[in-house]
């Protein structure tokens, strides 16, 4: 049986039976979401995609993402903080391929069939498609495999991943959907008292707002609102690696269909916050949202989107609500819990490559947070 891989520079040129062996199981290893990628993706960003054969029979399919950081606008900030990020990241990281997908949280890089590949068999042609890449596209500064869940160890094991460092970061918090919450109510109804007024005062102050789903018109008139909003949100943060482009939400609501949802919130008729989610079979991946930040506070727009993605996936049925790993404190105050997540990273320089176990901390370091307990015990 002979293994063997092809890459692919637009999800065009993917095989016709990618979305029946991969794209099903991933809804972020489809080829609609490949295409929007294509066209709406971050600047700074280019993608490979990778499918797996085995005597020419489709078995598995991977998404290679190259970053460029040096004249990316995030190093030109001065906050505190960023000082030694930046400098690191210019001088150990001009640019990174990651196996995987930076643009979300979890193990959204590769599959394969295990019914027609073992896993070290795979591990091996992993291997040999990232070393591909490497020689034959583009070389890269550093390689990460990009946030896969302890039970992806085993992939990881052969001596092909000796000079690899492994590293945890953030952890990814998910929401478990319980089989009793057949409403937004019983979910409620499971808090403590603490937590059930907080979240109910966050509505109130809601209570002026608008909010409804877009369809592919709205999400395209509110377009620059939406850019304006999102911007808002990821110029606060001290370090980004990517900006999205004016046309993503638009171009993924397009190709995606009813696999990406876009909500908005209105006051007076002006939009001052949206949030997006991307349906992954039984799973909600939460993906990116912006707010007014002179409202947030006032009206707790972040909390609240944070419940109405609750009431969706409760309301219609899904399995577990995937929030990633940023705002930790508050995702777990609506219950939210976390998941540990590993990455594996190497750099090309042999000379420096020995030592990122000491740098990566200075690149990545983990924030220290209290989690909730909002549920009755």
């Amino acid at each position: 049986m002979e293994y063997t891989f092809k890459i692919y520079l637009s999800a065009n040129e993917l095989p016709l039976d990618w979305e029946n062996i991969v794209g099903k199981y991933n809804t972020l290893l489809s080829k609609s979401y490949f295409e929007a990628l294509d066209d709406a993706k971050p600047e700074n960003m280019v993608c490979y995609f990778a499918a797996f054969f085995s005597d020419e029979i489709l078995i598995g399919g991977a998404l290679f993402q190259y970053l460029s950081f040096i004249d990316h606008p995030t190093f030109q900030k001065k906050e505190i903080g960023c000082d030694v990020k930046n400098f690191l990241a210019k001088k150990l990281s001009k640019d990174v391929m990651f196996i995987g997908n930076n643009m979300l949280t979890g193990q959204n890089g590769f599959y394969f069939n295990k019914e027609k590949i073992s896993t070290k068999e795979a591990s091996i042609l992993l291997d040999k498609a990232t070393e591909f890449m490497q020689k034959k596209y583009r070389k890269s500064s550093l390689i990460i495999y990009k946030d896969f869940q302890s039970k992806f160890m085993d992939l990881f094991q052969s001596k092909n991943y000796d000079k690899y460092f492994r590293f945890s970061v953030q952890p990814n918090m998910m929401l478990k959907i319980k089989d009793c919450w057949g409403t937004y109510e019983d979910y409620l109804n499971d808090f403590s008292t603490k937590y059930r007024s907080r979240a109910k005062t966050a509505r109130k102050k809601s209570n002026e707002i608008e909010k409804r789903e877009l369809n592919l018109n709205e999400t395209k008139k509110w377009s620059a609102r939406i850019n304006f909003l999102y911007q808002n949100v990821a110029d606060n943060a001290p370090f980004n690696t990517f900006f999205l482009p004016k046309n993503h939400f638009y171009r993924l609501q397009e190709s995606m269909k009813g696999n990406f949802r876009i909500f908005g919130y209105f006051l007076d008729d002006e939009m001052i916050g949206f949030y997006s989610l991307i349906l992954n079979n039984e799973d909600i991946d939460t993906y990116f949202l912006g707010y007014d930040k002179d409202l947030q506070k006032e009206k707790q727009i972040y909390l609240n989107m944070l419940l109405d993605m609750v009431e969706f996936g409760i309301n219609e049925k899904y399995t577990r609500i995937i929030f990633g790993r940023t705002a930790l404190e508050i995702k777990s105050t609506i219950g939210a819990e976390p998941f540990e997540i590993f990455g594996l990273i190497k750099h090309n320089n042999s000379l420096i490559n020995p030592f990122m176990e000491r740098i990566f901390p200075s690149l990545s370091p983990k924030t220290d947070w209290v989690q909730r307990k909002p549920f009755k015990v």
